[in-house]
């Protein structure tokens, strides 16, 4: 029956040129009708400089095409005003045909057009490099640099204005070392210059106007377009050796899509404020618009023999109305989560926060478990117990009513996904419900798809609700559309990140999402570009594995993300890019998380060796080209060393504070070590707010520590005698090599856990702390000399010489 199907579309796709068959669920009569009227209907294939509005033809007797979106809004909108671009550029049209008498409507095949741009010269600059790319530009001669007597200009005193010149100042000085004054007035040469007045209304709420030319000319309608040309400016300005040069000309900058976003697991995995706070920040500087954030979770029961009440689960948000379902091992309070919404507000990112509800759910079922299902499992919430709707209004309640509620934003997610659909109406009316209920207290709902595998005669809600459409089987795409729901397009099948679990992802193949998917690619179901339905894109991280202790750390977690957002950022606000993945993949090494991050613990240096101390003078010098600054020695003490001086480390309160914080992947850390021989106990080599690394743990071996996760080395430092250590991280693993020669790779490992015939694999990575050598409580006690840092892995051949000749 299936093949029958396929062939019958395909034959129908093939007759029917005009019609997107795959859009509509008409008879074959219907079908041939509206092709033939079809085939009557011709559209303007070009649309000359100087346009207002794109002519839609007229239909035969009884029949009308109807516009309904474009791939370019801000170049044709759904009336078919048109905005001058600056550049000859193509739109595609997503039109309908409607029949007058009974008002069906059918999809129509793509209509391209081409609309003349206001220049047509190209001798000038190139576009520039940024991600995501520029949508629009027309090239000038030369380049402008900013100097220290720059400044931000401001055309009013517009609050918008203030706070985007404000952030922008910040911005600024910390990426470039620039201190511009920010003032009220009219630009001259080498000033920044911002102003709310563009006569463009297709620039939209995100659109801006970018001129470069003597000064720097920032336009948007909206605050958030505003922002987005900073970010814009501060990425070119990250590409230039100095942080100082940007090219002349002039951009038009819009979003294809409207949501853009990440979806991060913070249930089974907590990551601290600070990472959430970061993410916001990097999530703007890529002009990604939506930062989800799935607050509730559980483990799965095979990691815990099956035993509901051992099942890891987690609430993440402070709660008064029910303070035991509050996370004792990482939450966030009310205020800070307040906090963190107004600072994505700053930033121009919305933040959506989900309680998932009624599965997934054994956080709360745990706090009542007389509301948990003792059919399906207690992360199932039963939806026949008055008390279940109760407890989840309440749990809402908290968060959505007063004046200031403390989910400020208009979009909240409440999750409805993978209920057993043996309980198909049920679950229909648990949504239903609960749509109404927070639509009730003005918000937007959004879902997760499910209306497919929980199908059924129970209507649920779906005017201004949004669905994350993440597999065809639980919500088929083009049903959805029919039932009325918006779709953001999250495939599992291409957009999902579950770190070293085996299945989906654990990297996500870039190339292949560069080169083939954008929003519109919704599993195999792909959508007329224009369809309105379409409201953008979202990839995911699920934790999956991490309650059960897969050693997963938030620098891995950003690992996977970081290159993922570069890309899928360029996809969300572009489309398809004529610049090659090869050519992409190159330039994005240019652009980096955004002034002031580094959460990869990235060091900078086309020299590999970062960082240098021989520990031979009184003053503790970096001797590298790049003389990052004196290490901070307390208390002063020397020994002999091996070749000259060394440092001695002696007393708990004994440690050197080192220029750099940590180092990310890949690395490779050197230095000689002489322990005092009667040296017992925990000792603390090296630390940063991350990561320990330690001379001796409580067994007297080389190990290290991150977030809870304890690795040990099988090997102990022999006391009183030099022994050269080298450390090397990737994001497989760490190694250890002693006296030149390899010791222990450990590179992850399959654990098989107590009580069970399960296995899982455990990463065994590490950022390597660099902020303190030593320690304040329990530092390594003896000598330490020639310390050396490279950013990069170093040959085991390299690592044999390390000592005798330089790198």
């Amino acid at each position: 029956m299936k093949s029958q199907m396929k062939i019958k579309s395909s034959f129908l796709s093939l007759i029917f040129p005009f019609l997107s068959v795959t859009g509509t669920t008409a008879q074959t009569t219907d079908s041939l009708e509206f092709a033939k009227i079809a085939k009557q209907i011709s559209f303007s294939e070009v649309v000359k400089k100087g346009g207002v509005s794109f002519p839609i033809p007229a239909a035969p007797d009884g029949y009308q095409v109807i516009l309904k979106g474009t791939d370019r809004l801000n170049v044709i909108d759904r009336e078919g005003k048109i905005f001058s671009p600056l550049e000859d550029v193509q739109v595609q049209l997503f039109c309908q045909l409607l029949r007058l008498k009974d008002q069906k409507s059918f999809d129509m095949s793509p209509v391209l057009v081409q609309v003349n741009g206001a220049f047509n010269d190209r001798a000038g600059n190139p576009k520039p490099f940024v991600i995501p790319a520029l949508r629009e530009w027309h090239g000038g001669t030369g380049a402008l640099k900013l100097t220290k007597n720059s400044r931000i200009i401001l055309a009013n005193r517009d609050s918008r204005l203030i706070e985007v010149a404000s952030l922008l100042k910040k911005d600024l000085l910390v990426s470039s070392g620039l201190n511009l004054k920010v003032s009220i007035g009219k630009p001259e040469a080498g000033d920044i210059f911002l102003v709310f007045d563009a006569r463009d209304e297709g620039l939209g709420e995100e659109g801006y106007l970018m001129d470069i030319n003597d000064h720097v000319r920032l336009n948007a309608f909206h605050k958030r377009g505003m922002i987005w040309a900073t970010r814009t400016i501060l990425q070119l300005l990250e590409q230039d050796p100095a942080n100082r040069s940007l090219p002349k000309g002039q951009s038009r900058d819009y979003p294809k899509y409207e949501v853009r976003g990440l979806v991060l697991d913070v249930a089974r995995k907590f990551f601290t404020m600070d990472f959430l706070r970061d993410y916001v920040k990097m999530m703007s500087y890529y002009k990604m618009s939506e930062f989800h954030i799935h607050l509730n979770d559980n483990g799965f029961p095979i990691y815990f023999n099956n035993n509901w009440d051992r099942v890891y689960a987690a609430f993440r948000l402070e709660s008064s109305t029910y303070p035991q379902l509050t996370a004792k091992d990482g939450h966030y309070t009310k205020k800070e989560f307040i906090a963190l919404q107004q600072l994505a507000a700053e930033y121009g990112v919305d933040i959506i926060p989900e309680i998932d509800v009624p599965a997934h759910a054994l956080a709360i079922s745990r706090v009542m478990p007389e509301i948990g299902s003792k059919k399906y499992g207690m992360d199932h919430l039963d939806l026949y117990h008055p008390k279940t709707y109760k407890v989840v209004s309440n749990i809402f309640k908290e968060y959505l009513e007063g004046s200031k509620p403390v989910f400020s934003g208009k979009v909240i997610h409440i999750g409805t996904d993978e209920y057993d659909k043996k309980e198909a109406e049920k679950f229909r009316y648990f949504t239903d419900y609960f749509i109404r209920y927070v639509q009730g207290f003005g918000k937007e709902a959004r879902v997760w798809g499910a209306l497919t595998h929980a199908k059924g005669n129970t209507p649920v809600t779906a005017k201004n609700v949004t669905m994350n459409a993440w597999y065809n089987g639980y919500a088929e795409p083009l049903e959805m559309k029919k039932q009325g729901y918006q779709l953001i397009s999250t495939p599992d099948g291409s957009l999902y990140i579950v770190p070293a679990a085996g299945y989906y992802y654990d990297y996500l193949n870039l190339k292949n999402l560069y080169r083939k998917w954008e929003p519109v690619n919704v599993g195999k179901v792909t959508f007329q570009a224009g369809d309105p339905v379409i409201r953008g894109g979202m990839f995911a991280v699920w934790n999956d594995k991490s309650p059960a202790g897969n050693g997963i750390s938030q620098q891995d977690v950003h690992d996977r993300v970081f290159p993922a957002m570069q890309v899928l950022a360029q996809k969300m606000w572009a489309g398809t890019d004529s610049i090659p993945y090869t050519q992409f993949q190159a330039k994005s090494k240019g652009i980096k998380e955004g002034p002031g991050l580094n959460i990869a613990g990235f060091v900078k240096g086309q020299d590999s060796l970062v960082l240098h101390y021989d520990f031979n003078r009184s003053e503790i010098n970096d001797l590298s080209v790049y003389k990052r600054g004196k290490a901070v020695l307390r208390p002063q003490k020397a020994g002999k060393g091996q070749s000259g001086r060394s440092l001695v480390l002696s007393a708990s309160n004994s440690f050197v504070q080192l220029p750099l914080k940590e180092i990310g992947y890949n690395y490779t850390i050197s230095l000689r070590l002489k322990p005092d021989g009667d040296s017992k106990g925990e000792k603390v080599l090296f630390s940063s707010p991350h990561g320990v690394f330690k001379s001796a743990d409580k067994d007297n071996k080389l190990a290290f520590s991150r977030e809870g996760y304890d690795y040990q080395f099988d090997y102990q430092l022999p006391a009183g005698e030099w022994t050269e250590l080298t450390i090397t991280g990737t994001n497989k693993g760490t190694s250890l090599f002693v006296n030149g020669k390899s010791k222990e790779r450990k590179l992850g490992k399959e654990v098989l856990y107590p009580e069970t015939k399960v296995k899982m694999f455990k990463v065994e990575t590490l950022v390597f702390p660099l902020q303190i050598l030593g320690d304040r409580n329990h530092a390594f006690r003896g000598e330490i000399d020639d310390l050396k840092v490279f950013n990069k892995i170093l040959s085991d051949q390299e690592i044999e010489t390390i000592n005798q000749k330089p790198i």
